[in-house]
């Protein structure tokens, strides 16, 4: 062997391992604190499966699904007319994601849940005429405060998703007889769904646990159900805990759905 060879000595990731040691440490820290902490944790399992909170959870579960699609139907209409010919539809999907997007949920939610203050009846000509304060119960409120500010994020989503498709595929397409509408439907937006599918999963993780802002308006969600025990027994870190639990088991089922539709969508390009 000659001496003048190069040995090649591996690089030691000091820090590395500097890093690792300070998490560890961290979380030990962090459980010891918790261990020792004046929490009844039986309670906490307990309430896993009381009724209250399982009625919750399925309220959660409910308005977030009807909210996402909701928004979802909202942002594709909004995506398409955002690329219409007329100016006029496209100032609209601008006006209606901008202000959406401008202003907080939270804020959005008591608007709807206070229409009443400023509109005593919901008339349809036609059709009939409702109180105001009937018509908007907590769900309902809920429903379209949650539902109309996806829309608006969607839109901004599915516009994205459109505009990854290359425009020739819309040209042959059109070649070949199909209307805009046709187009649009069979053509783009399932090419555009690799793009969309990804961020819409986020949206929903997101929505799980906005949909506890629900709370503010009165809606019996998770986190409304738990707040009702804890009045009664005081036990408000344990309830607290027992809702953090299921916010962690719903978002990750859904997180495995997302990974799930990802890989469907994705096969085409998939190396």
């Amino acid at each position: 062997m000659n001496d003048t060879m190069i040995k090649a000595v591996p690089v030691r990731h000091h820090s590395r391992w500097i890093f690792l040691a300070i998490i560890v440490a961290g979380a030990a820290v962090t459980v010891r604190a918790l261990m020792g902490a004046d929490i009844d944790y039986d309670v906490t399992l307990e309430f896993l499966t009381a009724e209250n909170v399982l009625k919750g959870l399925w309220s959660t579960l409910w308005i977030s699904v009807l909210a996402q699609v909701v928004g979802i139907v909202l942002g594709v209409v909004a995506a398409v007319m955002a690329g219409s010919r007329f100016v006029e539809v496209r100032a609209v999907s601008a006006l209606y994601v901008w202000l959406f997007r401008g202003t907080p949920v939270l804020v959005q939610l008591l608007l709807w849940y206070n229409l009443s203050l400023v509109v005593d009846t919901v008339t349809i000509p036609g059709v009939g005429s409702w109180e105001t304060n009937s018509l908007i119960t907590p769900f309902v409120a809920a429903l379209l405060g949650l539902g109309i500010n996806e829309g608006a994020y969607m839109a901004e989503i599915v516009r994205a998703g459109i505009s990854s498709v290359d425009k020739g595929q819309s040209e042959a397409a059109q070649a070949l007889g199909l209307s805009p509408a046709h187009t649009m439907r069979r053509v783009v937006l399932p090419q555009a769904m690799r793009v969309i599918v990804p961020p819409t999963g986020n949206q929903f993780v997101s929505m799980l646990k906005t949909s506890s802002l629900a709370y503010a308006i009165q809606y019996g969600e998770l986190l409304q159900s738990a707040v009702r025990v804890y009045t009664n027994n005081l036990m408000i870190v344990e309830l607290l805990l027992t809702v953090s639990i299921w916010y962690l088991v719903l978002t990750t089922i859904a997180t495995v759905l997302q990974r799930f539709l990802e890989r469907r969508y994705s096969k085409g390009v998939q190396r």
